[in-house]
């Protein structure tokens, strides 16, 4: 039996994993007399900073104490879109005779599922594994690492002497102080994607994104599934419009929700399950789950990294830096989600490449100039990028609001997707983009086209007067310049433009 959690069932693919992230028979290298860089943590970010140094001649060291790959490849992105994709083919042959394709009710084989899922999570690995980035010049270091000074890591009793350091340790989960969770055996992100066996009742605690992705997928592939959330909607951070248009999806779907929980009390029940008592919007409720995912709460990674030697600031939500991804102590840089709140791969991917600029040479690129947006993978999906009405009002920014909904996209009706919206807020009275919801389908590829625009200064106008394919739903978004065009048609230009046309 294996004793890395991640890699549970032991199987073929994730022996093939473990030989790709961590293999048992690495032997570290013998360090350099003194590095350009060292990297401690072979997440994203760590992965994409030391890919990127040594690309451009740096001498550049990489140190993971667990798997390489972080959690997007072991735990995070990577499974959890292999366990929505079967899910979502689940509920295709369910709507399948609304198209009149006459099909019986789909018999979902759970473990052929998640074993689909660890053969791909495994094939995609080798991208992340410690013999590729050998192969890219990098020093790869298998251990746990910590400071000595402000130019020495030890890795295992091996000392690296760096120029400059980059902090890219990540986060994991954390549960929230819920009464009784630590009585009971509760899976997490990082032990979800192991299960083999479907539970017949499943609860999920925390409506965000993770939760409402798996919720749905295993509401899809048989559980009967209890979602608690502690706020007034799920997703909480979103559009209010667009987090009802899912709400209403996961309700679709058989999910019971249980909005407003508070009061939780946790415990075990007979035979290993989790009896769940609380308070909600209609009342009380006490429900006896086979299993019980915790899908809330982060941790910052900064355990065993012996930050107060070298004068590194850190707190509850990670390293302290400032608008250049630089610590407390200017020869040592932070990536990814040990330093930033917004915990997505792309973001730590960029804000890695900003950090080699800063770091090697001397740049000052802030993060603060980058436009990231973010995508929740639940069907319909929910993509954001920039300011939203909330926070618009918040910070007293004054905004003109965009809606398109799909109801009127020729494409959406075609393909029965057109419960969604796209809803783009400008700048007071100019085209600007300052923001932009899409709730839909295919929401996580046309996010991209406002992220776009936004990044490089392209009005809404812009986008108005650019060619779209029909019918696609991506026209949904070109409709948007066309509603803001109309704006742009006072009563003195109709006046004037009425006067050009006046016939002879």
């Amino acid at each position: 039996m294996n004793a890395i959690p991640e890699l549970e069932p032991f199987d073929q693919y994730n022996q093939i994993l473990q030989s790709n992230v961590r293999p048992a028979d690495w032997r570290n290298p013998t360090p350099a007399a003194r590095y350009h860089l060292v990297v401690i943590g072979a997440g994203t970010a760590g992965l994409v900073t030391a890919a990127g140094a040594a690309g451009v001649g740096a001498r550049v060291a990489l140190v993971e104490r667990n798997l390489m790959g972080g959690d997007c490849l072991n735990v995070g992105c990577v499974p959890s879109k292999g366990v929505i994709s079967a899910a979502r083919m689940v509920a295709c042959v369910r709507r399948s005779s609304m198209f009149g394709v006459d099909t019986n009710e789909p018999t979902v084989d759970f473990c052929a599922a998640m074993e689909r899922m660890r053969r791909l999570r495994a094939q995609i690995s080798v991208a992340d594994s410690a013999r590729r980035f050998q192969g890219l010049g990098v020093d790869v270091f298998l251990g746990q690492g910590q400071f000595v000074d402000s130019q020495t890591i030890d890795v295992e009793g091996q000392t690296l002497k760096f120029k400059k350091a980059v902090i890219a340790t990540g986060a994991r989960a954390s549960a929230p102080p819920i009464d009784g969770i630590d009585s009971v055996n509760y899976l997490t992100n990082e032990t979800v994607f192991s299960l083999t066996e479907l539970p017949e009742k499943f609860g999920v605690i925390g409506a965000g994104p993770i939760g409402c992705e798996l919720a749905q997928s295993f509401a899809r592939f048989g559980s009967q599934v209890y979602l608690v959330e502690a706020s007034h909607q799920i997703l909480p951070r979103e559009d209010d419009d667009a987090a009802q248009v899912v709400q209403q999806a996961l309700t679709d779907d058989g999910i019971n929700l249980l909005c407003c929980g508070r009061d939780m009390l946790i415990s075990a029940a007979d035979n290993g399950r989790i009896r769940m008592n609380g308070q909600y919007r209609e009342g009380t409720y006490e429900e006896v789950v086979d299993r019980l995912l915790v899908a809330v709460g982060r941790a910052p990674n900064v355990e065993g990294l012996n930050l107060e030697a070298v004068g590194v600031q850190y707190d509850q939500r990670g390293v302290t830096v400032n608008d250049r991804m630089q610590t407390t102590n200017s020869r040592i840089y932070a990536a990814g989600d040990i330093a930033t709140p917004f915990k997505f791969t792309h973001s730590a991917d960029f804000l890695a490449r900003l950090v080699i600029q800063n770091a090697l040479f001397k740049g000052r690129k802030k993060a603060s100039s980058l436009v990231i947006p973010w995508v929740t993978y639940t069907s319909p999906e929910l993509a954001h990028v920039g300011i939203s009405e909330k926070e618009a009002t918040e910070k007293n920014i004054p905004i003109d609001t965009y809606k398109q909904e799909y109801s009127d996209v020729d494409r959406a009706i075609l393909s029965g997707n057109d419960k969604g919206f796209v809803k783009v807020h400008t700048k007071k009275g100019s085209d600007k983009i300052l923001g932009a919801t899409i709730v839909g389908e295919n929401a996580g590829e046309m996010i991209s086209e406002i992220t776009l625009a936004m990044t490089h200064g392209l009005g809404l106008s812009k986008i108005g007067n650019t060619i779209h394919p029909y019918p696609t739903e991506a026209e949904a978004i070109r409709k948007l310049g066309d509603q803001y065009s109309r704006t742009r048609l006072t009563p003195l230009a109709k006046t004037v433009l009425g006067l050009l046309l006046k016939l002879p």
